[in-house]
This record gives C-alpha cells, sequence and structure tokens, in this order.
C-alpha cells in the first residue's frame, strides 16, 4: 500500500517537475536572464542562440540509462517516468536541431550519443553476467545522475556574486525537492541504494536554491545586468 502511493507520487511529482520545466529552467543549469524554458525560446525566436545543447544530450542519455534500469529491473513507476523523460528531451533534440543553421555538429554528437547508447547496451547485455548486471546498471544510472545535479552548484555562485535571484524558478525548484524526495523515500522503501542514493543531491540542491531565495528576495535584486561569461 505504502510503496502504490510513493509510485504514485514519484510518478505525479516528476511530471508536475517536466511541466514546469516547459515554463521555467531546466534544472540543471543557470542563467544570466529570467528564467524561460529553452523549448519555448526555440519556438518563439526560430533559433537556438544561447542555447546549450549538451543538456540534452546528457538529460536524454540519463532517461535511456535509467528506462533501461527500470526494464531490467520490471519496474513500471521507473519505465514511465523515464520513458516520458526520455520522449521530451528527444523532442527538445529534434527542435534544435531543426532550428540549428549548423547542422553537421549536432547530428555528429546525436550520432555520438546513439553509438554510445549502442555500445552501453552491447557491454550491459554481452559482457556483464546476467546475475551483476542490474548492479553495474544502477551504479552506473547513480553516478551519472548525481553527477547531473551537483553539476549546476558552481554555476549557483553566480547568483551569489550578482545578489539575485532572477534567473532561478521557484516553481521549479519546488517540484525538484518534492521528486527528489519521494524518489528517495521510494528506494528506500524498495531498498534499493540506486534510487535512494542519486536523488540526495537534488533535496541538497533544491535547499540551496530556496536558502538563496531567502537570501536574496525578489524584491531585494538589484536592478539585472548580464554576468561576465
Amino acid at each position: 500500500m505504502v510503496l502504490s502511493v510513493l509510485a504514485g507520487v514519484c510518478l505525479a511529482a516528476t511530471l508536475a517537475m517536466f511541466a514546469t520545466g516547459l515554463t521555467a529552467q531546466h534544472p540543471g543549469g543557470c542563467c544570466t536572464a529570467p528564467p524561460r524554458s529553452d523549448l519555448r525560446q526555440m519556438l518563439a525566436t526560430k533559433s537556438v542562440e544561447n542555447i546549450q545543447f549538451l543538456p540534452f544530450l546528457t538529460t536524454d542519455a540519463n532517461n535511456l540509462s535509467w528506462l533501461g534500469y527500470g526494464c531490467l529491473k520490471g519496474d513500471g513507476t521507473v519505465i514511465t517516468v523515464n520513458a516520458i523523460g526520455a520522449v521530451l528531451q528527444t523532442l527538445y533534440i529534434l527542435v534544435y536541431l531543426y532550428y540549428s543553421p549548423a547542422k553537421r555538429p549536432v547530428l555528429l554528437q546525436v550520432l555520438l550519443l546513439l553509438a554510445l547508447v549502442v555500445t552501453g547496451y552491447g557491454y550491459f547485455t554481452i559482457l556483464v553476467d546476467t546475475g551483476t548486471r542490474l548492479t553495474h546498471l544502477g551504479l552506473f544510472c547513480s553516478i551519472f545522475t548525481i553527477t547531473m545535479y551537483l553539476s549546476p552548484l558552481a554555476d549557483l555562485a553566480k547568483v551569489v556574486r550578482s545578489k539575485s535571484t532572477r534567473c532561478l524558478s521557484f516553481p521549479l525548484t519546488v517540484t525538484t525537492l518534492v521528486a527528489s524526495s519521494s524518489w528517495t523515500l521510494y528506494g528506500l522503501q524498495l531498498h534499493d541504494p540506486y534510487i535512494t542514493v542519486p536523488n540526495v543531491p537534488g533535496i541538497v540542491t533544491s535547499l540551496v536554491r530556496f536558502w538563496l531565495f531567502q537570501r536574496y528576495r525578489p524584491e531585494q535584486d538589484k536592478p539585472y545586468s548580464p554576468l561576465p561569461a
């Protein structure tokens, strides 16, 4: 009963985070302008200027890795959430490719991602013993997710330097905290450290953002000016 409730909360919270991310910047980065969805910006400006492509690729790879873990484990919640995430990230990649004036470098990066996915699939299905396959894939997914959660910490220093939280999305911070917390509890209920551990940094980074919102309240923000690169 508890596990079913947690599974429902994980699904709802993550979908809410995805939905919030459509109107705010992705939690994996910080900007020097008020938050705006990369997808909406591309559609509105018909341009990919000032939009990084690498986060789309890494997030898609992360979703595909967890999708594989969910399939191997037979966990419907993990499968559903990461299937939706992979579809959304693939949509972002296609839109970026469509509006990018230099399509060759983008296609090369996409092909590299596909090659890595195929190589990873071959490694885990052929070279890794069946009895340890889930452990190896879980460890890989955990390290990948922790890296993605911790990567924006350096960028948050820019918020401190500018003493402004205009580049952060409060709704996205809330949904990220709820999603990370629910997945942590879900992993604890399953006694699965590969689900529990990588979501703890999500809680930590969300709390850091809340502290920044408290420290630099919007009404106390300085007049906005771009930060030096």
